[in-house]
């Protein structure tokens, strides 16, 4: 049954956005898409939109997510909410921000709804955004550098199966600095998280590196 309220100060509208990363080039990549409405018309903003009075707020962020890219299917988790008064020209919005994780051969953005464009950008090469979106991506990359050092989330950067050099590239990529190369997997493997899969990969001229998985991947474990 549908029911109508009437309240006797105002309220705020609610919106979910969604930082989307993924890896190309050993560069930690990060979707945008050009907005085709007001305001800032014309300008590069997270994908995102207003929560329906009858959906929760997941379902709000991976719907816009769909629309406005096309992408569906990825690993998402709550980040954090914005509100400052100020934030959004039309309104008094507060959003609540989800980031993904997905491989980027996973992912084929196509714009559509109110979006005229989608494109990935290196984290580092943004362009000037809409809203308070590079502050929501700055806290959304500061969440991503520290579950690096106590949970597997990670591989959700990675396909099913990748070498040691692969997973390295992507801590790099995300951390933005370069790894020692032993130290690095010595820790990895010592974690007893991972599988060798029996098969060699070959890169280049470097001999063939042997091939892992993440066992349980289909849960983001916590790293003890």
């Amino acid at each position: 049954m549908s029911r109508s309220y009437c309240y006797p100060y105002p309220h705020p509208a609610i919106t979910t956005d969604v930082v989307v990363f993924s890896i190309q080039a050993q560069r930690l990549q990060v979707l945008l898409i050009r907005r085709r409405q007001p305001p800032y018309q014309g300008m590069w903003a997270l994908p995102g939109g207003f929560l329906n009075i009858d959906e929760d707020l997941e379902t709000c962020a991976r719907r816009e997510l769909e629309e406005e890219t096309g992408i569906r299917d990825v690993f998402l988790e709550q980040l954090y909410t914005f509100g400052k008064p100020e934030r959004d020209p039309r309104e008094r919005v507060v959003s609540v921000v989800y980031y993904a994780l997905a491989p980027f051969d996973r992912l084929d953005p196509v714009a559509a709804s109110d979006a005229d464009a989608a494109r990935w950008f290196p984290l580092d090469a943004l362009p000037t955004l809409a809203f308070d979106h590079e502050q929501v991506i700055q806290v959304a990359h500061q969440r991503l550098m520290a579950k690096l050092h106590y949970s597997t989330l990670a591989f959700q950067l990675l396909p099913e199966t990748f070498t040691l050099s692969e997973l390295q590239g992507v801590y790099e990529a995300v951390l933005q600095t370069p790894l020692d190369k032993r130290n690095f997997r010595r820790k990895i493997l010592g974690l007893g998280r991972l599988k060798q899969t029996g098969e060699l990969r070959r890169n280049g001229r470097h001999r063939p590196a042997r091939v892992f998985r993440l066992e349980h991947p289909e849960q983001v474990e916590f790293i003890r």
